[in-house]
Order: structure tokens, then C-alpha cells, then sequence
């Protein structure tokens, strides 16, 4: 083989359409683009997708799930990865010597997953609840911080007008029904006219406003 002799592979390149060639080509006067219509015209072209107007299939249908653009910062270390690397010492550069995380790996959390029974320090890693127990029962240790819970939120206190008036709304509600009952209830419109007529008496004409 000579550079000269150099080739694409069978099938791999196709020879381009010449469109608007004349009628025996198939593809002779409008090109392919039919007759009229924006698409029809140069430089008529949408975006892709784009379906008039109307809500595009990419835009119909459900999305699922979520791909976080974090996800390889963190790699995870098992408890079997840390059993096989020979150092007693390990940090997150062993970690990426050894081949057990990935170089572009920011950080890096041991996890529950398989055997420890050898001695190691870890520095700079962090640990799950599980992984910090087995390492300290293989006799190794962690400068991992403990999380702490966190604190229980306190209710609310009471406004100082909420326990002004101790009287239930029921009771006030109960007394105001006896009120009514006992005929103690507010007067009638008119009756209210007639004793304020009784009063003050107004000159002929004069009730009710305008003449």
C-alpha cells in the first residue's frame, strides 16, 4: 500500500446529488423543494425541529431522570479497592495511582463494599457511616469529620393577642345565639327611621332628603 493508492473503504462515500440538472435527473426545476411555501424559497429554512408553531415533538414528550454535571467529580472507592493497594497511607493521589479512581476525579468517598482486614490511614477521603465502622474494626483510622444531626427546629410561640381574650370563639358564637333569642337583637331599618323621627322631627318636605 502507497499513499497514492490510498482510499475510502467501499460504500463509506457517496457521490453528491446535483439537484435542478434538468427533468431527466429527477430532481430537474424546483430542485426537490416542491412549488412555493417559505421552504421552497433561498434561505427559508427554520431550525430544526421546528414544526410551524405548534409544540414540537422534542418539547412533547416526558422527559425522565436527571444527569447531573457533577457526576464524575466524586468518584466512589470500595472497601476491596483499598484492601489491594499496598500503601498504609492513602490519599486521593494514591488512590489515582493505583488506578482505583479516575484522574479527572475531584474527591473521593469509600463506600460498604467488600472486605477490609488490613491496617490503612486514610487522608483527605471521605467515608459513609458503614465504611468509618470497618475501617476502625480493621484497627485503621479516617480524619474524616463525624456529621453531626442537625438541629430540631423549635415551634413557633404564641402571640401575646392570641391569649389576650380567653373566651373561645364557640362560647362567643353561643352567647351572641342567646342574644338574639332573648330579643336583644339589632333593630330593624325602619324602626330605627321612626325613633329617630321621634327625635328630632323634620319641617314637611324635608324627610327623606330632597324636595
Amino acid at each position: 500500500m502507497e499513499l497514492n493508492t490510498l482510499k475510502p473503504a467501499p460504500g463509506s462515500k457517496h457521490t453528491r446529488k446535483r439537484v435542478a440538472r434538468g427533468i431527466g435527473s429527477g430532481t430537474g426545476k424546483t430542485g426537490g423543494r416542491g412549488h412555493k411555501g417559505q421552504r421552497a424559497r433561498s434561505g427559508g429554512f427554520h431550525k430544526v425541529g421546528f414544526e410551524g408553531g405548534q409544540m414540537p415533538l422534542q418539547r412533547r414528550l416526558p422527559k425522565r431522570g436527571f444527569n447531573s454535571l457533577t457526576r464524575d467529580d466524586r468518584a466512589e472507592v470500595r472497601l476491596s479497592d483499598l484492601e489491594r493497594i499496598k500503601a498504609e497511607k492513602i490519599d486521593l493521589a494514591a488512590l489515582k495511582e493505583a488506578g482505583v479512581v479516575p484522574d479527572a476525579a475531584l474527591s473521593a468517598k469509600v463506600i460498604v463494599s467488600g472486605k477490609l482486614t488490613r491496617k490503612i490511614a486514610l487522608v483527605g477521603i471521605a467515608v459513609s457511616k458503614g465504611a468509618r465502622a470497618a475501617i476502625e474494626a480493621a484497627g485503621g483510622s479516617t480524619d474524616a469529620p463525624i456529621p453531626q444531626p442537625k438541629p430540631k427546629r423549635e415551634p413557633k410561640a404564641v402571640p401575646p393577642q392570641a391569649l389576650a381574650d380567653p373566651k373561645p370563639a364557640k362560647e362567643k358564637k353561643e352567647a351572641k345565639e342567646a342574644k338574639e333569642q332573648s330579643g336583644e337583637a339589632k333593630e330593624s331599618k325602619a324602626e330605627r327611621a321612626a325613633k329617630r323621627d321621634a327625635k328630632d322631627p323634620r319641617p314637611e318636605g324635608k324627610k327623606g332628603g330632597k324636595e
